[in-house]
């Protein structure tokens, strides 16, 4: 039999040491609870290259309605659980173990170390009291009055079973359970296009419908934050797809032309656009590089600005290797929103990106992580009561 808590005879495994797997621990260790941690790999290894390394621990959006706005798949079901856990509550946590926070200009928050290795650490230091079997889970079967975990090497029974195993394996450890099919999500894109010639090239704010941010040309397509945001709300789009991307916003255009007669049209495209890219627009309308201002007509001009304002590119693929988060898991239909437990299953409890939840860059994925493992360690401190 599994340990057992230090104030009732129920015994609770947790399967994954993630983010969400982890915050649950640290926060039974709080409410009194010690649980059984079950883990193959690595505790927290996949925290380490996230933020680029420094940990991208959050985002400063302290309202629970505009934050789930950042969720593609589980607006509306983190309604409930951010207004019980949101982002200060998670600031707090961290400063609890010993992370203070900074948050940056574009609201995100990082430690102040900006070392994800610190937040890795600090948070295993929180939860040495926790039991860590290094072991893979098979499945978890319901029996009559427990959970039987069987791993790789043995047997277990436990009354209270959290899974927060992430977004890559394992949905299938127990049966009886609704899974909506992973795809990628958060992922640059291959076009029909030849960007090859554009690669390393960058462009700041362009605009797709009512999002704006940053691309980046790869030799397999695009990629960067507006990109991977796309990504994100076309994970489950049939390819190929096409997509209208404003470059630039050449207003003044026509006034910088005609105030420089002489001077290259590539030159004065490229105030508005790396040159790379304003020589792949002239090339690509058949415009010489060298063309001097005053002999671009008006209807040269209109095919330039129609190029850059209305750039079209065709979807064929996802980039195989770009996987960040993805979208699918666990139906949300199956989990009641408030308690992170199973439906079906009594004791049963979901939490992080095994669940059908994804969100944009900027610190949203972990933060579905933290407050969906602090909403599964409550709801199992309340069966303690």
């Amino acid at each position: 039999m599994a340990q057992e808590s230090t104030f009732n005879t129920k015994s609770v495994a947790i399967i994954g040491a993630g983010p969400a797997g982890c915050i649950c621990a640290r926060t039974l260790l709080d409410f009194g609870i010690i649980p059984t941690i079950f883990e193959k790999g690595q505790p927290l290894r996949t925290i380490l290259p996230t933020g680029g390394g420094r940990c991208n621990i959050s985002h400063a959006q302290y309202d629970f309605k505009e934050l789930a706005k950042n969720y593609p798949r589980g607006e509306k079901f983190l309604y409930s659980v951010f207004s019980r856990f949101g982002v200060a509550h998670t600031v707090e946590f961290f400063e609890k173990i010993g992370i203070q926070t900074y948050t940056q200009s574009d609201n995100r928050i990082f430690p102040t170390s900006n070392s994800s290795a610190e937040v890795r650490q600090k948070l295993l230091n929180a939860i040495t009291k926790a039991k860590i079997i290094k072991e893979e889970v098979i499945s978890v079967n319901k029996l009559d009055n427990c959970y039987k975990i069987q791993t790789n090497k043995s047997s277990y029974a436990f009354d209270i079973v959290v899974i927060a195993t992430g977004g890559h394996a394992n949905f299938n450890i127990i049966k009886g359970i609704e899974i909506i099919e992973p795809t990628q999500s958060l992922v640059g894109l291959v076009t029909e296009e030849d960007f090859s010639n554009l690669a390393g090239a960058s462009i700041k704010n362009v605009i797709y419908k009512n999002l704006t941010g940053d691309i980046l040309f790869t030799h397999k397509g695009v990629s960067g934050p507006l990109i991977y945001k796309i990504s994100s709300l076309k994970a489950r789009d049939s390819m190929p797809y096409d997509l209208t991307l404003q470059l630039a916003n050449l207003k003044n255009l026509q006034e910088s032309l005609n105030d420089n007669p002489h001077k290259e049209i590539k030159n004065q495209l490229g105030k508005y656009v790396p040159k790379a890219v304003a020589q792949y627009i002239l090339n690509n309308l058949g415009i010489d590089l060298q063309t001097p201002a005053h002999k671009i007509n008006g209807k040269m001009r209109d095919l330039i600005i129609d190029k850059l304002e209305n750039f079209k590119i065709t979807i064929k693929a996802k980039v195989p290797d770009g996987e960040v988060v993805t979208a699918g898991g666990i139906d949300l239909k199956e989990i009641n929103s408030k308690t992170m437990e199973a439906k079906k299953f009594p004791n049963l409890i979901f939490c992080g990106e095994i669940l059908d939840i994804d969100g944009f860059c900027g610190g949203f994925n972990l933060q579905n992580c933290w407050s969906t493992g602090y909403i599964a360690a409550k709801t199992i401190s309340e069966k303690f009561t």
